[in-house]
């Protein structure tokens, strides 16, 4: 083999490595499941991107050693608009997980990416299919 083959195949398997490293990082779903608890705060927020930030309290038994507190970001806007006025109550959150996160994509590994039900304050419920 000659010198520029052998340069060749190894830009090649370099290449082929980092976009299979960029996809398993950034765009695999390691995995999927709903969370549900008080919504504490959802922002839009950031310098360059404006991405949609949120926390909620989950439920449970609460310790002062165990935070049970869920960050998470959306980048659908629908469901952006239906968090936002829902401060405060009840919700049941279905989201994605990712290993790494993305500056357009927000600043947390988890993605909302819909919001299976909202509970209001007076036993009223809303229900929100996905």
């Amino acid at each position: 083999m000659n010198k520029r083959k052998i340069i060749w195949t190894f830009f090649t398997v370099l290449i082929v490595a980092l976009v299979v490293f960029i996809y398993w990082r950034y765009y695999f779903v390691f995995a999927e499941g709903t969370k549900a608890g008080q919504l504490n705060t959802f922002q839009r927020k950031g310098m360059l991107f404006k991405t949609y930030e949120g926390k909620i309290i989950q439920s449970g038994f609460r310790a002062n050693v165990q935070s049970n507190e869920f960050d998470f970001s959306v980048t659908d806007e629908r469901v952006a608009q239906q968090l936002l006025n829902s401060s405060g109550r009840e919700v049941e959150l279905h989201y994605k997980r990712y290993f790494g996160s993305l500056p357009w994509r927000g600043m947390q590994g988890y993605i909302v990416d819909s919001v299976y039900e909202v509970r209001g304050v007076e036993g009223e419920t809303i229900i929100k299919p996905k």
